[in-house]
């Protein structure tokens, strides 16, 4: 699976963004999908998850009311919709295939990870 994140770039605080991910390879459609993201200086964090059918979905506290994370299996694509972004936002987001059908927020149920797109939120 090849996994191609686009949709970043430079904001200011309270804008909203929508990240895109899309997918190729084999048929992701079956497995669960995440979004995770590492601000400068610190480890990379779990932000939200997709189970395959959507109807299973997690968030962070931190971003829980104001990203929502969606998915269109039909066109292989995963979004997370961003809103009222603060500047603690800010970070390189990625976007990862499971191998599980169901979502987690252990970095290693995901074996497949995009090249990630940078956010960059301004106060």
């Amino acid at each position: 699976v090849q996994l191609q994140a686009s949709g970043g770039g430079p904001v200011q605080a309270g804008d909203s963004l929508r990240l895109s991910c899309a997918a190729s390879g084999r048929t992701v459609s079956n497995n669960a999908m995440a979004w995770f993201r590492q601000a400068p200086g610190k480890e990379r964090e779990f932000v939200a998850a997709i189970s395959r059918r959507g109807d299973s979905i997690y968030y962070t506290d931190s971003v829980k009311g104001r990203f929502t994370i969606s998915r269109d299996n039909a066109k292989s694509m995963v979004y997370l919709r961003m809103n009222s972004l603060k500047p603690e936002d800010t970070a390189v987001y990625f976007c990862a295939h499971s191998r599980f059908s169901y979502g987690s927020r252990r970095q290693g149920d995901y074996v497949a990870w995009g090249q990630g797109t940078l956010v960059t939120v301004s106060s």
